[in-house]
């Protein structure tokens, strides 16, 4: 398999976790968000290379963590833009001219394990672009500005995204480039490749794979890995 380069954003200001930091540096189980994050694709055969990417006043937290650590796939931290699709392209530029395929993966969602990121890894290989998803439980609904409700898709067409994301580097970087000129904006990197009218192909994620964004995602980030421990 191609050696993969990874770009972590890691720029979460955590607002809604009601902390007065960047909420990589919220500790769970003992240890930063994002050292748990690193250590998973540090830990990983196919990654060959790490960048992270952060605001300009984490970089010399984020250095000191990955010196704490003792990380060796680390091959830049990077400034990242005001936007995170801006940070995104930022870690994409940063990483050698040797990398073909690119993950993108938050900072803030640590809780994969090293079986399923192997896992997505190469059932990811035959694709241009692949991300992880999820079916969704509930019945989603789609309102106009009122409110009211105009649709009700399928729940068996639905997923809900997660990251890891990746694409082959040449495609990321063609769209990133267009949508900067355009001056679009979107959500996910998959979203830029599906703006250019390539395909994107989903395939299992995790339950488990959540994004720690408010504190009741960090009580039930610590849960899941009590529980693992046990």
């Amino acid at each position: 398999m191609v050696k993969l380069g990874v770009v972590i954003p890691a720029a979460g200001q955590g607002k809604r976790m009601g902390a007065n930091i960047n909420k990589q540096f919220i500790a769970l189980s003992g240890q930063p968000i994002l050292a748990h994050t690193l250590s998973l694709f540090e830990a990983s055969e196919h990654v060959a290379e790490i960048v992270i990417v952060g605001s300009q006043e984490d970089l010399e937290m984020i250095g000191q963590l990955v010196q704490e650590q003792g990380f060796r796939k680390i091959s830049s931290i990077t400034r990242g833009g005001k936007e995170r699709q801006e940070s995104v392209f930022a870690g994409v530029k940063a990483l050698s001219p040797a990398i073909q395929r690119v993950a993108v993966h938050d900072g803030a969602r640590p809780l994969l394990t090293l079986k399923e990121l192997n896992r997505f890894f190469t059932e990811s290989e035959e694709f241009s672009a692949a991300i992880m998803a999820i079916p969704v439980k509930d019945t989603i609904k789609k309102v106009n500005a009122q409110g009211q409700v105009i649709e009700t898709p399928a729940r068996e067409t639905l997923r809900a995204i997660q990251t890891p994301q990746i694409f082959e580097r040449s495609l990321l970087e063609e769209a990133h480039q267009k949508a900067a000129e355009a001056d679009l904006l979107f959500t996910d990197d998959a979203g830029l490749i599906e703006w250019l009218g390539y395909p994107v192909q989903t395939l299992d994620g995790s339950p488990e794979n959540i994004k720690i964004t408010t504190p009741e995602d960090l009580d039930f980030a610590e849960s899941i890995l009590a529980k693992r421990k046990r």
